[in-house]
């Protein structure tokens, strides 16, 4: 299965810089370009104050993360989940500069930056010339923003999974019957689409002066040009 991981974070501001920090950092595990249901996710202590233009945004406050673990603390276990994953995330190089840039500062090694998969590049080369930010992409592809209120770094990133699958394919994947190891055929149909054969065909509902009707227009109109000649089957005639 190919493993993805989708990355969203919430910062003091633009540039880690200029001192700026991460205070917030969200992931969804991804496989096959469905959300497995695991994620991480975790305040960050910036150890330093948010100024209020940053707060009006995401709405993370002093308060909310003075008792946060530093980023040394969970970027062991922030690694641990991504694995060797490839990392999508919205503008990745605002990301991963914070998230580098963090590393840095505790010694760990950073994630190299072709694992890193920009969806606003996809969204770019997709829709030249239009609004590609999470909204819009979200507004687009009608995915709901009802839980958005603010920024969040858990619910930008569940956002962005569900616009990734859409820059990916969208919903038509999951009509794909191909047939994967492991599983049957059968199985394949459940997955893809739900539906399971019928236990019992259902009661035809053709009555016989339809079926009458037909067999004389097969006789009298089509005569030897009916398709079903083609395969043997004969119409009998009417006296």
């Amino acid at each position: 299965m190919a493993r993805e991981i989708v990355l969203d974070t919430e910062t003091t501001g633009f540039d880690p810089k200029t001192g700026d920090r991460l205070i917030e950092v969200g992931c969804i595990e991804i496989e096959d370009l469905l959300p497995t249901g695991r994620t991480f996710h975790s305040f960050v202590n910036p150890e330093r104050p948010i100024p209020e233009a940053a707060i009006k945004v995401h709405g993370i406050t002093d308060d909310k993360v003075k008792d946060a673990p530093r980023f040394r603390e969970i970027v062991g276990d922030l690694m641990a989940f991504v694995g060797d994953a490839p990392v999508i995330a919205h503008n990745a190089g605002f990301d991963r500069a914070f998230i580098n840039h963090e590393c840095h500062l505790c010694g760990h090694p950073v994630i190299e930056e072709a694992r890193w998969i920009d969806t606003l590049a996809l969204a770019q080369k997709r829709f030249p010339g239009m609004a590609n930010s999470l909204d819009a992409l979200c507004k687009r592809f009608k995915i709901s923003l009802v839980e958005r209120t603010l920024h969040g770094a858990l619910i930008d990133a569940r956002l962005l999974a569900d616009v990734y699958l859409e820059l990916k394919g969208g919903k038509e994947r999951v009509l794909d019957l191909s047939t994967r190891p492991g599983l049957s055929s059968q199985n394949d149909v459940l997955v893809a689409g739900a539906y399971g054969p019928r236990p019992r065909p259902l009661p035809s509902r053709l009555r016989p002066d339809d079926a009458e009707t037909h067999r004389v227009f097969l006789l009298n109109t089509l005569k030897d040009r009916s398709l079903w000649a083609a395969y043997g089957v004969e119409v009998q005639s009417v006296d």
